[in-house]
Protein backbone atom coordinates (compact mmCIF):
# COMPACT_ATOMS: atom_id res chain seq x y z
CA UNK A 1 0.00 0.00 0.00
CA UNK A 2 0.85 3.39 0.03
CA UNK A 3 3.80 4.54 2.33
CA UNK A 4 5.04 8.23 1.09
CA UNK A 5 2.36 9.99 -0.60
CA UNK A 6 3.85 13.71 -2.41
CA UNK A 7 1.02 16.26 -2.46
CA UNK A 8 1.79 19.23 -4.31
CA UNK A 9 0.72 22.60 -3.82
CA UNK A 10 0.36 25.81 -6.06
CA UNK A 11 -0.66 28.00 -2.67
CA UNK A 12 -4.08 27.85 -4.12
CA UNK A 13 -7.65 26.55 -2.79
CA UNK A 14 -8.18 25.10 -5.96
CA UNK A 15 -4.37 23.35 -5.84
CA UNK A 16 -5.29 21.66 -1.99
CA UNK A 17 -8.33 19.75 -3.72
CA UNK A 18 -6.44 16.49 -3.07
CA UNK A 19 -5.62 17.05 0.55
CA UNK A 20 -9.18 15.95 0.82
CA UNK A 21 -8.66 12.97 -1.65
CA UNK A 22 -5.44 11.93 0.83
CA UNK A 23 -7.20 12.65 4.02
CA UNK A 24 -9.99 9.88 2.61
CA UNK A 25 -7.71 7.05 1.06
CA UNK A 26 -5.69 7.04 4.40
CA UNK A 27 -9.12 7.34 6.61
CA UNK A 28 -9.54 3.44 6.14
CA UNK A 29 -5.57 2.75 6.77
CA UNK A 30 -4.64 5.23 10.06
CA UNK A 31 -4.02 4.34 12.36
CA UNK A 32 -2.17 1.29 11.91
CA UNK A 33 -0.73 1.95 8.79
CA UNK A 34 2.44 4.06 8.77
CA UNK A 35 2.46 6.65 6.50
CA UNK A 36 3.89 9.66 5.51
CA UNK A 37 2.68 12.69 3.49
CA UNK A 38 5.26 15.04 2.05
CA UNK A 39 3.59 18.58 0.53
CA UNK A 40 5.70 20.00 -1.86
CA UNK A 41 5.68 23.34 -3.42
CA UNK A 42 8.38 24.50 -6.41
CA UNK A 43 9.06 28.19 -6.88
CA UNK A 44 10.97 30.27 -9.50
CA UNK A 45 12.60 33.80 -8.95
CA UNK A 46 11.22 35.39 -11.74
CA UNK A 47 7.99 37.29 -11.51
CA UNK A 48 5.25 37.72 -14.45
CA UNK A 49 6.20 40.09 -16.91
CA UNK A 50 5.45 43.57 -17.18
CA UNK A 51 4.30 45.38 -19.98
CA UNK A 52 4.61 48.65 -21.37
CA UNK A 53 3.78 49.43 -25.12
CA UNK A 54 5.18 46.38 -26.78
CA UNK A 55 7.91 46.06 -24.16
CA UNK A 56 8.53 43.55 -21.87
CA UNK A 57 10.45 42.64 -19.13
CA UNK A 58 10.52 39.69 -16.44
CA UNK A 59 11.96 41.07 -13.16
CA UNK A 60 13.62 38.64 -10.98
CA UNK A 61 13.10 38.21 -7.47
CA UNK A 62 16.05 38.95 -5.46
CA UNK A 63 18.62 36.09 -3.28
CA UNK A 64 16.46 37.68 -0.62
CA UNK A 65 13.15 38.43 -1.78
CA UNK A 66 13.64 34.29 -2.21
CA UNK A 67 14.24 33.41 1.30
CA UNK A 68 11.09 35.31 2.45
CA UNK A 69 9.03 34.17 -0.01
CA UNK A 70 10.10 30.33 1.01
CA UNK A 71 9.50 31.06 4.27
CA UNK A 72 6.11 32.05 3.52
CA UNK A 73 5.87 28.57 2.00
CA UNK A 74 7.23 26.84 4.90
CA UNK A 75 4.78 28.07 6.81
CA UNK A 76 1.63 28.00 4.38
CA UNK A 77 2.59 23.92 3.76
CA UNK A 78 2.47 23.53 7.20
CA UNK A 79 -0.92 24.89 7.67
CA UNK A 80 -2.09 23.03 4.77
CA UNK A 81 -0.99 20.06 6.31
CA UNK A 82 -2.63 20.37 9.96
CA UNK A 83 -6.19 18.61 9.13
CA UNK A 84 -4.21 15.42 7.98
CA UNK A 85 -1.50 15.99 11.49
CA UNK A 86 -5.09 16.00 13.37
CA UNK A 87 -5.53 12.32 12.23
CA UNK A 88 -2.15 11.19 13.27
CA UNK A 89 -0.44 11.38 9.83
CA UNK A 90 3.04 12.10 9.37
CA UNK A 91 3.37 15.27 7.61
CA UNK A 92 6.69 16.76 6.44
CA UNK A 93 6.97 19.69 3.78
CA UNK A 94 9.79 20.33 0.60
CA UNK A 95 9.87 24.06 -0.68
CA UNK A 96 12.28 23.87 -3.75
CA UNK A 97 13.38 27.41 -4.73
CA UNK A 98 15.00 28.05 -7.61
CA UNK A 99 16.99 31.53 -9.47
CA UNK A 100 15.47 31.40 -13.09
CA UNK A 101 13.11 29.63 -14.45
CA UNK A 102 11.40 26.60 -12.49
CA UNK A 103 10.03 23.57 -14.16
CA UNK A 104 7.10 22.65 -11.49
CA UNK A 105 6.29 19.00 -13.41
CA UNK A 106 10.23 18.53 -13.59
CA UNK A 107 10.76 19.29 -9.38
CA UNK A 108 7.52 17.45 -8.56
CA UNK A 109 9.00 14.43 -10.23
CA UNK A 110 12.12 14.98 -8.62
CA UNK A 111 10.41 15.21 -4.94
CA UNK A 112 8.92 11.91 -5.63
CA UNK A 113 12.09 10.22 -6.57
CA UNK A 114 14.14 11.81 -3.73
CA UNK A 115 11.59 11.15 -1.29
CA UNK A 116 10.43 7.14 -2.89
CA UNK A 117 7.08 7.78 -3.02
CA UNK A 118 4.57 5.26 -4.58
CA UNK A 119 1.84 7.60 -4.80
CA UNK A 120 1.87 11.34 -6.28
CA UNK A 121 -1.61 12.97 -5.12
CA UNK A 122 -1.97 16.40 -7.25
CA UNK A 123 -5.28 18.94 -8.13
CA UNK A 124 -5.46 19.82 -11.55
CA UNK A 125 -7.36 23.10 -12.09
CA UNK A 126 -9.20 21.89 -15.49
CA UNK A 127 -7.88 24.82 -17.71
CA UNK A 128 -8.56 23.95 -21.30
CA UNK A 129 -8.06 25.87 -24.91
CA UNK A 130 -5.84 28.14 -24.99
CA UNK A 131 -4.68 28.45 -21.35
CA UNK A 132 -3.59 25.14 -21.73
CA UNK A 133 -2.39 25.30 -24.99
CA UNK A 134 -0.24 28.66 -23.84
CA UNK A 135 1.04 27.18 -20.57
CA UNK A 136 0.18 23.45 -20.27
CA UNK A 137 -0.78 21.07 -17.71
CA UNK A 138 1.54 20.76 -14.75
CA UNK A 139 -0.70 17.64 -13.80
CA UNK A 140 -0.33 16.44 -17.30
CA UNK A 141 3.04 16.64 -17.77
CA UNK A 142 3.69 14.78 -13.95
CA UNK A 143 1.07 12.18 -15.19
CA UNK A 144 3.75 11.49 -18.22
CA UNK A 145 6.66 11.70 -16.22
CA UNK A 146 6.23 9.82 -13.11
CA UNK A 147 7.27 6.18 -12.23
CA UNK A 148 4.62 5.96 -9.62
CA UNK A 149 1.13 5.93 -9.54
CA UNK A 150 -0.66 9.60 -9.98
CA UNK A 151 -3.87 10.46 -8.35
CA UNK A 152 -5.02 13.41 -10.09
CA UNK A 153 -8.09 15.59 -8.31
CA UNK A 154 -10.25 18.01 -10.35
CA UNK A 155 -11.33 20.62 -8.22
CA UNK A 156 -15.27 20.44 -8.12
CA UNK A 157 -15.41 24.32 -8.57
CA UNK A 158 -13.05 27.14 -9.06
CA UNK A 159 -11.96 28.95 -5.70
CA UNK A 160 -10.86 32.69 -6.41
Amino acid sequence: MYKRILVPLDGSKVGEAALAYVEELLSDLLPEAEVEVTLFQAMSSLTPSIVAGEARASIPYTKKDMEQIKKKAIDYLGEAGEGLRSKGVVVGTRVKTRMGICNAAEEIIKAANEINANLIAISTHGSSGLTRWAFGSVTDKVLRGANVPVLMVRALKRVK
